[in-house]
């Protein structure tokens, strides 16, 4: 996938993420950790384990004049054979241009990929207090599932999240 989009007067392509992305996409991911309504992550983990759990097929990144903006990557939520079709939603901009629309497009472009995969669900837990990433989600297409009350625990603190899904219309109708 290689497409382009023009973003307030600025070409941002939208490319495979590979791992000569990796260093600009740790940065970005750890930079999203770094406020406290990413998830649950303390850091960002080395290559080798962040490529071992994201889906081959499904990893996005934004760039523009060589820089990565943003990325997006789908996880699988489970092992099992019936939610193959099924997977996690991540997408972190870099925080010099949030606000500018790449999320949406990140998101909109991986719903894409997805659906060109075979997936027929895509699902999103998000912090309560991410009220941007919530945003984007609803307005890509996905709904509300429920709250998860005081899931789990960061910094001594326990957390709820949003648990959103989005179902393909194309895939496994």
């Amino acid at each position: 996938m290689n497409s382009l989009l023009n973003l307030l007067n600025c070409t941002v392509e939208i490319t495979k993420l590979t791992e000569k992305h990796w260093p600009e996409v740790r940065a970005i991911y750890e930079s999203g950790l770094a406020t406290g309504n990413a998830n649950f992550s303390m850091q960002a983990p080395e290559w080798e384990e962040w490529d071992f759990a994201h889906l081959i097929n499904c990893r996005l990144a934004a760039v523009e004049n060589n820089e990565v903006l943003g990325w997006a990557a789908l996880t699988a939520t489970s092992d099992r054979c019936v939610y193959e079709g099924v997977a996690e939603v991540s997408v972190y901009v870099r925080e010099d241009v949030r606000g500018k629309g790449i999320g949406s497009t990140l998101l909109k472009a991986i719903i894409e990929e997805s659906e060109l995969h075979g997936l027929w669900m895509l699902e999103s837990r998000i912090f309560a207090e991410n009220l941007t990433s919530l945003s984007i989600h609803k307005r890509n297409g996905f709904r509300l599932v429920g709250r998860r009350e005081r899931i789990g625990k960061m910094n001594g603190v326990w957390r709820d999240t949003i648990l959103l899904e989005r179902r393909s219309n194309t895939v496994g109708v």
